[in-house]
């Protein structure tokens, strides 16, 4: 049985998941079957982790915490004690799915990472920060629409599950949070990420004042919009033209 004898950690963004309801719904969207290779970031007491196993023996965990990593190495679960910012993903076989409550706290920069393995991954299911999750799906000239989303709309199909509400967790986050599925597109689309960086740190300016360099006529852009009214496609059109 789990224990709750852990203190949760501020530096790590900790916030355990521990309403059973939730957890199961989470294992449902999942829908986990006995062959899938499963890996877990950031399982903290193993509440959902526990649940998995019961579907698919398959199951690996990253965890920084060595306390914590420790205690599920006890229970003879696979654990990586490492940073999920800076694990590289490739070592597991192609087809893995991931899943996690990911830290509120570095979810941004771990998505940007974990999207370099889209064509490595079978689908992703992740409990974030509602505010984030809103941006992943969010649409062309809204005021959620940013890097992160065409960052990952041009890799993933996003859908937004369910609202999980600050009781679920202990401690409780000072924010609602939301479960989103991402499942990688057939065709994977380069993205300059520096073009994008670019493109959105200056997301006020019009395109050609923030990006100077592009010949938006010959794509036929209106170089007056600004960076948010582009696409998802219009992003990896520029792209392809930076890199050529």
């Amino acid at each position: 049985m789990p224990s709750s004898s852990h203190r949760p950690r501020k530096r790590f963004g900790q916030h355990f998941l521990h309403d059973p309801r939730v957890l199961e719904k989470i294992v449902s969207s999942i829908h986990p079957e006995e062959k899938d290779f499963v890996v877990e970031i950031g399982p903290g007491e193993g509440a959902l982790t526990r649940l998995l196993l019961a579907k698919t023996p398959n199951v690996q965990a990253i965890e920084i915490d060595r306390d914590l990593a420790g205690k599920l190495l006890e229970e003879k679960i696979k654990v990586h004690q490492a940073d999920a910012l800076e694990f590289d993903y490739s070592i597991f076989p192609r087809g893995v799915r991931i899943v996690g409550n990911l830290p509120y706290n570095i979810s941004t920069p771990l998505l940007f990472h974990l999207a370099r393995y889209a064509d490595r991954v079978r689908d992703m299911h992740f409990m974030l920060q509602l505010e984030v999750v809103e941006r992943m799906v969010a649409a062309p000239s809204t005021p959620e629409y940013g890097r992160l989303s065409v960052a990952l709309q041009a890799r993933f199909k996003m859908k937004k599950l369910f609202n999980v509400s600050k009781g679920a967790f202990r401690p409780p986050p000072k924010v609602e949070s939301a479960v989103v599925r991402l499942e990688p597109l057939a065709e994977q689309r380069k993205l300059d990420d520096d073009l994008l960086r670019r493109a959105f740190s200056a997301r006020r300016k019009t395109l050609r004042n923030a990006l100077p360099e592009i010949d938006f006529a010959a794509l036929g852009i209106d170089s007056g919009l600004r960076p948010e009214n582009l696409s998802p496609e219009d992003y990896v059109r520029l792209s392809m033209n930076s890199i050529l």
